[in-house]
């Protein structure tokens, strides 16, 4: 009995100790920086990929593009950003670089 005690208690003080660290990192400013970059820009390669596959960066709701919701979906949060002109310069440039069409009609 009193060995479960002590493994209940290790279980919930390595969660609580794993817990805090994750959120202390996400806290950080500039480790939201990095990760948002970085995943804007993987992101990017993948419609920069599409792009070369399909010649276009119309990433549709066709069949032949089933599995590229998650795609989608950023191209078109790229598209809003772009008129709430909450979308910086570099980024603007980067997709205008590869084609990238601001109104879809």
């Amino acid at each position: 009995l009193e060995l479960l005690k002590v493994k209940i208690t290790f279980v919930t003080m390595s969660k609580m100790l794993r817990k805090k660290q994750s959120s202390s990192l996400s806290n950080s400013p500039e480790e939201k920086n990095i990760e948002e970059k970085s995943s804007w820009k993987q992101r990017f390669d993948e419609l920069y990929a599409f792009k070369a596959k399909n010649g276009h960066c119309n990433v549709s709701r066709s069949k032949c593009d089933t599995g590229n919701k998650s795609l989608r979906r950023w191209v078109n949060q790229q598209r809003v950003s772009y008129k709430k002109n909450a979308l910086n310069s570099e980024r603007i440039q980067e997709l205008n670089s590869i084609g990238f069409i601001w109104d879809k009609r």
